[in-house]
């Protein structure tokens, strides 16, 4: 495995990790689905560097619209629910009100 192969898979399951045991804060959750998805874009990214394939070239430019959009609705989310609770803290909502 090669040094940037390793360096994608480390910073994704870093993420991932940040993702599944730091659940304190709304806004630490949003950075590190972000930083999971920009991980993610890098690797497509160089995926048709390596292979010599065209074709696929357009792949991580839609994955990074739809990060876009993701950011946006999570940015909407955390000013929404810091608006009605007071704070961006995950303990505060409840998931079972609607």
């Amino acid at each position: 495995m090669s040094l940037m192969h390793m360096s994608f898979y480390s910073a994704f399951a870093t993420s991932s990790l940040g993702l599944a045991f730091h659940r304190t804060h709304l806004i630490s959750a949003l950075l590190c689905l972000e930083s999971m998805m920009l991980s993610m874009f890098i690797a497509l990214s160089m995926w048709p560097i390596e292979n010599q394939v065209t074709s696929f070239a357009l792949i991580p430019m839609l994955m990074l619209a739809f990060s876009a959009c993701e950011a946006g609705t999570g940015l909407a989310m955390l000013v929404a629910s810091t608006r009605t609770h007071g704070s961006d803290h995950l303990q505060n909502f409840n998931l079972l009100q609607c």
